[in-house]
């Protein structure tokens, strides 16, 4: 497959957090293979709502470093990969070559370069809590998925980020900032909080069918290297996990 199309966007103002992963890109790469809320907490979730992908066409929608990337390939899947961090991109690039189209995207914007009904699975792994309207995303995604197509996603818990950041008020859709430790320094990021039907409406209202939601346990191996956070997590669910359908 083509490496990279031809698409350049230009940043949409809701896009944030660009210089956080920009920063963060080679630290990814280096560690999100291990880093236990991925690799024992996230990725168990979202690879067990996942269909059969051998011979399919499917979209990783926020690809950072490019590991679901990289797993999809290995199960037979023809993959697109997009983010909107030039340096992700690079990350991915050096994980998987040119084994998939490795596109530079801002999903605030319409995915133009893919064709209507042209893809099996969307896959977008703690990615959609970066953008405040998800319209736009909701809506190319049905677009381009084929009748009876899988969007498959996790995003922050919504009660995790109201509780952890002390809000006041649930049903406000708000940004919030925390830092994130890296092998270098801390970085500032930067996502949105809403509640929980303002994650659940937008897929049901672009014409999904919601099959399965998830609030997950941690894995033995989690409880191995970081016990403590272990039991906060079997406690206060950190992320959230849905599979829809194209109806």
């Amino acid at each position: 497959m083509d490496n990279e199309l031809k698409h350049r966007p230009v940043l949409n103002e809701n896009s944030i957090s660009f210089e956080s992963y920009e920063a963060m890109a080679e630290y990814y790469l280096k560690y999100v293979d291990t880093k236990p809320f991925n690799a024992y907490y996230e990725r168990p979730a979202t690879l067990s709502l996942l269909p059969d992908v051998k011979g399919k066409i499917v979209l990783d929608a926020g690809c950072a470093a490019g590991w679901y990337s990289n797993w999809l390939l290995k199960q037979g899947a023809k993959v697109i990969a997009v983010d909107f961090s030039p340096n992700m991109i690079e990350m991915t690039k050096k994980r998987i070559g040119d084994k998939a189209n490795i596109i530079r995207a801002d999903l605030n914007e319409p995915l133009s370069f893919i064709e209507d009904g042209s893809v099996d699975v969307v896959l977008s792994s703690l990615t959609l809590h970066y953008l405040k309207h998800w319209e736009v995303p909701m809506a190319e995604f049905r677009r381009i998925l084929k009748p009876s197509g899988y969007f498959i996603f996790s995003v922050h818990h919504p009660f995790m980020d109201f509780t952890f950041f002390h809000r006041d008020n649930y049903f406000l859709t708000e940004i919030l900032s925390d830092e994130w430790e890296t092998d270098k320094d801390k970085v500032k990021v930067q996502f949105y909080r809403r509640p929980l039907y303002k994650i659940v409406s937008p897929v049901l209202e672009a014409g999904f069918i919601i099959e399965k939601l998830l609030e997950p346990m941690p894995t033995e191996k989690f409880k191995e290297l970081q016990p403590e956070v272990y039991e906060k997590l079997t406690k206060r669910p950190q992320f959230l996990f849905i599979r829809a359908r194209k109806n």
